[in-house]
């Protein structure tokens, strides 16, 4: 689980690619497109612009290069042509990029348009809450830490935290040791050491927690049809504390900007 600082360089410079593929996303209309035509965007972009390699392509026999979930999609959502961003929709965006044999993962939930305030206040709450998870993360700390700092945050504002899914270690591989669960107790889990990487990405639904898996065999969907949101950054632990590997520009002073 713990990567040497020439490993975590190369996993940086991974992330800083990935952060420049949201921030064409961020710059792209999407209203109007299908999660498709997304998805062969994004591609482009990271194979002839970046010169990296779409690591979620193939990934577990998945064919595309990024999850779109939409409005009530948790997460996995599979691109389809017959999916079109709409205005007043919320989805996100899960790209993972692998460049010198190393791999960085993180997500952003988008706004389509005229989003309602409920929805746009579950993508700030969420948002925000992965944040507060990051903060947590310091040598000697316990994953316990993060999952807490996420979980009372979504249950101050009234939303629920899936379980099922939690981040992740990630390095040569996409998914490597340990787990990291987006709920928990403080002072509880592993040990947080130096050189440790791994995903911070909480999902929040507006209603239960509960999920289900569409027929697709991917998809999983809130169980109550209610909205879902989610956001991810790849992130080391420091001999101080925490380095954001997927840091956008918009993000660089280190602080959450506001995700609206």
């Amino acid at each position: 689980m713990i990567k040497n600082p020439q490993q975590i360089a190369l996993m940086a410079e991974s992330g800083r690619l990935l952060a420049l593929v949201f921030e064409r996303l961020d710059q792209t209309p999407l209203a109007g497109m299908s999660t498709l035509q997304v998805d062969a965007m994004v591609e482009r972009f990271i194979v002839d612009d970046l010169k990296a390699r779409p690591a979620s392509k193939g990934q577990y026999g998945f064919g595309f290069v990024l999850n779109c979930s939409v409005n009530e999609q948790v997460c996995h959502g599979v691109p389809s042509p017959s999916r079109i961003l709409r205005d007043g929709d919320i989805v996100n965006l899960d790209i993972t990029l692998e460049k010198n044999g190393y791999i960085a993962d993180s997500s952003k939930t988008y706004l389509i348009g005229n989003v309602s305030a409920a929805a746009r206040q579950l993508v700030q709450v969420t948002y925000e809450a992965m944040w507060l998870g990051i903060r947590a993360v310091r040598p000697g700390g316990r994953l316990g830490d993060i999952g807490a700092a996420i979980e009372q945050h979504a249950r101050r504002n009234g939303y629920s935290v899936v379980r099922e899914y939690c981040g992740h270690g990630i390095g040569q591989q996409m998914h490597e040791e340990p787990q990291v669960l987006h709920f928990g107790k403080p002072g509880t889990g592993l040990v947080l050491r130096e050189g440790m990487v791994f995903t911070i990405e909480p999902m929040l639904n507006q209603g239960s927690s509960h999920v289900r898996t569409l027929a697709d065999g991917w998809t999983v969907v809130t169980r109550d049809g209610a909205l879902s949101a989610q956001f991810e950054h790849t992130v080391a632990v420091t001999s101080s504390g925490v380095s954001v590997l997927t840091l956008r520009s918009d993000e660089l002073d280190g602080r959450p900007v506001p995700a609206l």
